[in-house]
């Protein structure tokens, strides 16, 4: 039996035309499953009896189980969901005004071991199949009715960059007309950096954002932090940032992610704005959410002092508070609280 979520409606439709089913049965069957929201071939009332039965013989369809969730005085929403093989994700819901930005992990722990993450803390144990994040949509829109998640990033658990094939089957998916019909814009993608699938994602032109996790305006601080630095180096990154948003409004978003003592101050300020000048982009400035491997957030004046001294520089920036600290909604804090309670 295959799992049906981890076909796109293209292959969907040729393995049901293999057949001799109808090219219709597959648009039909994906419009179910994603628009309608059945999870019972029986139920798929306009397909012919024998494709229902094909179907129902050869297919199933998956759903993540969701293990907890945990709501923080700001809003944010934590969902730990349980894989068939025991692993278990997270998803964080953002709430902000008219927009609910939901978090989508892609694999289960991740192997770049950034020094202030917790969701490298035990490596990477394997890919998350385009089911399995799909299914992170899914299960939360059906948990947050009749409210709507507006934009997606693939911004949790893992480096999507490093699960490629599965995120851009897991696009296709998301943005499929006879389906979901997400907007393209509202979808992004984060990576730590992996030079050679962003080469990959400019040529694809998919219309999707990226974010990029920079944290540091040297290279010297980045390895520090970052050690997939030490192979793709600042310099060849930003060639890549200025390749992918070439064409393209504020395509690229970048993250930095504000440590005390170490990529706070005024001089580093002054340094990232030299490292960005003359890109089409903005940056995200995210105090740490917590405190963390012996790194700590900077104090709120402090926060302030280098938003205002980017934007005396004439770089487009927000700050942005951290969201969901009494829920741990870092990447990765969840599932590593549960998992090692687990153990």
């Amino acid at each position: 039996m295959k799992d049906i979520k981890n076909y796109t409606l293209e292959e969907l439709t040729e393995a049901l035309k293999d057949k001799g089913f109808p090219k219709f049965s597959g648009q039909q069957t994906f419009n179910w499953l994603y628009k309608k929201k059945v999870e019972a071939f029986t139920q798929m009332s306009d397909i012919s009896r024998e494709c229902r039965e094909f179907l129902k013989k050869n297919f199933y369809v998956s759903g993540l189980k969701l293990l907890k969730k945990e709501v923080s005085c700001d809003g944010t929403e934590k969902f730990l969901f349980g894989l068939d093989d025991k692993n278990t994700i997270e998803s964080v819901l953002i709430p902000k005004k008219n927009r609910n930005t939901l978090c989508i992990s892609t694999q289960v722990g991740c192997k770049f071991k950034c020094a202030f993450c917790a969701s490298g803390r035990d490596g990477l144990i394997r890919n998350l199949l385009a089911s399995e994040v799909v299914g992170q949509y899914l299960g939360v829109s059906k948990l947050i009715t009749p409210r709507k998640i507006t934009n997606i990033v693939f911004m949790g658990i893992g480096e999507p960059l490093d699960n490629f094939s599965n995120i851009l089957k897991t696009i296709e998916i998301l943005i499929e007309s006879k389906g979901i019909y997400f907007t393209k814009k509202r979808i992004c993608i984060s990576t730590c950096g992996l030079i050679p699938q962003i080469n990959k994602l400019s040529d694809l032109n998919l219309g999707v954002m990226l974010s990029v996790s920079l944290h540091a305006a040297n290279d010297e601080t980045r390895s520090r932090l970052m050690p997939i630095n030490k192979k793709y180096s600042l310099k060849d990154l930003m060639k890549a940032a200025r390749d992918f948003s070439r064409g393209r409004r504020h395509a690229v978003t970048f993250e930095y992610a504000l440590i005390e003592g170490l990529n706070s101050s005024l001089r580093d300020a002054a340094e990232l704005a030299k490292l960005l000048r003359g890109m089409p982009f903005k940056v995200n400035l995210i105090p740490l959410n917590c405190s963390f491997a012996g790194f700590s957030p900077p104090k709120p004046e402090e926060a302030n002092a280098f938003k205002d001294e980017l934007i005396r520089r004439h770089i487009f920036c927000t700050l942005r508070q951290p969201r969901g600290q009494d829920i741990d909604a870092a990447c990765g804090q969840l599932r590593a609280k549960h998992k090692h309670k687990n153990d």
